[in-house]
């Protein structure tokens, strides 16, 4: 079970890959954070914190998660 995170330096994004539904919500609601086609992936700097706690909020499977620093 793969885990990976992400700081933009007051949050961290948790993604939990085997849980991941892989319904699209991140890449539509954020597409400058969320590319899959990217390494990395995540790149939680391109929006507020404000932004990405409410995506996160918005994730069906709850693969993405956060904790804040």
């Amino acid at each position: 079970m793969e885990t990976k995170e992400y700081s933009n330096g007051e949050l961290t994004i948790v993604w939990q890959q085997h849980l991941c539904a892989h319904a699209g919500i991140c890449v539509k609601t954020l597409p400058k954070v969320y590319n899959p086609k990217e390494r990395p992936w995540i790149k939680p700097e391109h929006a507020s914190t404000e932004a990405l706690k409410a995506q996160i909020a918005a994730c069906p499977s709850g693969a993405l998660t956060f904790k804040e620093q």
